[in-house]
């Protein structure tokens, strides 16, 4: 035994590998720390805070470079997968976290607790993505989810804490299926490591095969729930709804970003060995989520819902990607995430600027399509930014959820899914109706009798300066696809 202990040695514990996530939990406790010696602190000296150690934890994730490493007994694991998927985390969290300067202060932003949460929140993604021991994947994601629980309840209305409660109740099923899932994975191959499950499970000719697709089929439901697919779903719009809007923001990214890495992970080996079961699940999952969304969303009065059911479209056809396996489908993937995520944030933050306390326009939607009619003449600057933002979630070129879409098809049609490429162009057609019925709202309609001030009212620099920053790299896309394709091929 003493022989063993004096084998363990801080080198060989690599703890470097675990920074991102250090620099994050320590900025959580610092907040909460200089919150019980000074009370008085305002939401800018926590903003800042939040955002200096987010920009660390980014850069040491850069620094990382292109070499794969593993550490803490090999459970942490840095790779492209890893890599990528931290940087878009933490670029949604540095994002997300200065709209909390707008003009009014909220009652969440009240308190250092909010910005400590959210910081351990991003750090419980970080663990998500950076490893593939099952374990530490469901502590990364228990973190995680109770800090988003408690930030939307946090918020202080009737429909936030509704909200939280579906959210923490459906989190709870998805985490009962986890589990569920990893002890069957477990009892199968006595290993918590997904890498040696399917190692043992492939030289077992994946036997018992009920045992097997059980597993895998509770897994499912648990990624289900945070990616959103249907019949996963039920939660989403709910909770878009009772959110604020740059969490709702949040949410349809770095829950999902984290997601996608342990799909990719769990199932991806699977496919690419020929399990035509898995692969047949992945595929109807897909085309009935991305189907039924798109349907689902051509049907709402309110935009926030409508853009709950649109990220689920969007989670699905990112999904198509994992069907193909390649490295060019996995580098499309994180592509599609990093140009989606600022153009997601950026409509959220408008619709967070477009916020105002009394339903003026509806008696349960604070977001009716009929808000924004003719917005062209009583806010021009929001009509034709918030345009930009939809017709880039549209897919219409040259704007930047094109690229993504064109690389995940292309991805798609080369490993031979000729079919689902054409369902997928059918459904980009669909989804591409309901973001242009708010344009015409905007554009061609006449304004409310109501007054068109509020469309501004939390406007503040900072909420400009997030809105700036996404219209930009929106129109600039053509320009910097290419580079970020490079950059995802480099990482992975």
């Amino acid at each position: 035994m003493r022989e063993v202990i004096s084998l363990i040695t801080l080198e060989s514990l690599n703890l470097y590998t675990l920074f991102p996530m250090i620099i994050l939990c320590a900025g959580a406790l610092f907040i909460i720390c200089v919150d019980i010696c000074k009370k008085e602190l305002s939401r800018n000296f926590y903003t800042c805070v939040s955002m200096l150690f987010l920009a660390a934890a980014l850069i040491c994730v850069v620094s990382f470079g292109d070499k794969n490493e593993s550490g803490f007994f090999d459970m942490i694991t840095i790779d492209g997968i890893s890599k990528l998927s931290q940087i878009i985390i933490i670029a949604a969290s540095l994002l997300f976290v200065p709209l909390a300067l707008c003009k009014k202060e909220f009652f969440e932003h009240k308190f250092a607790e909010y910005f400590a949460l959210l910081l351990f929140a991003a750090a419980g993604f970080l663990f998500m993505v950076s490893t593939t021991n099952l374990i530490l994947i469901f502590i990364g994601l228990e973190t995680a989810s109770l800090c988003l629980y408690t930030m939307i309840a946090m918020h202080n209305r009737a429909k936030s804490i509704e909200a939280a409660l579906k959210y923490f109740t459906m989190g709870a099923l998805a985490s009962g299926f986890y589990a569920f899932g990893a002890m069957i994975f477990y009892a199968l191959s006595a290993n918590a490591d997904i890498n040696e499950i399917f190692l043992t499970l492939s030289m077992n000719n994946f036997e018992p095969l009920f045992s097997v697709i059980l597993a895998l089929s509770m897994m499912l439901g648990a990624i289900g729930f945070k990616l959103s697919l249907i019949p996963f779903h039920t939660w989403m719009p709910d909770v878009y709804e009772g959110s604020p809007a740059p969490l709702a923001g949040y949410i349809s990214i770095a829950p999902k970003v984290a997601a996608f890495a342990v799909t990719v992970r769990i199932f991806e080996p699977f496919i690419l060995d020929g399990v035509i079961w898995a692969e047949n699940i992945f595929y109807i999952l897909a085309v009935v989520t991305m189907t039924l969304a798109n349907l689902m969303a051509l049907v709402q009065t309110d935009v926030k819902r409508m853009l709950s059911f649109s990220s689920m479209s969007h989670a699905a056809f990112i999904l198509c990607a994992v069907l193909a396996g390649t490295k060019q489908a996995n580098s499309a993937v994180f592509v599609y995430w990093m140009l989606f995520m600022f153009t997601n944030m950026g409509a959220f933050a408008l619709l967070w600027a477009a916020r105002n306390d009394a339903n003026l326009y509806d008696t349960r939607f604070q977001h009716p399509f009929v808000k924004f009619s003719g917005l062209i003449k009583t806010a021009p600057v929001t009509a034709v930014l918030m345009a930009l933002f939809l017709l880039s979630l549209a897919g219409i070129p040259p704007f930047s959820v094109f690229w993504g879409k064109i690389y995940i098809m292309s991805a798609v049609i080369n490993d031979g899914y000729i079919v689902l490429a054409v369902i997928m162009a059918v459904n980009s057609a669909i989804a591409a109706y309901y973001y242009l019925k708010l344009i015409v709202y905007m554009f061609l309609a006449e304004p409310s009798e109501k007054d068109g001030k509020i469309y501004v009212q939390n406007a503040s620099l900072t909420v400009s300066a997030v809105v700036g920053i996404a219209a930009g790299i929106t129109l600039a896309a053509v320009l910097l696809v290419e580079p970020v394709m490079k950059m995802s091929e480099y990482f992975l």
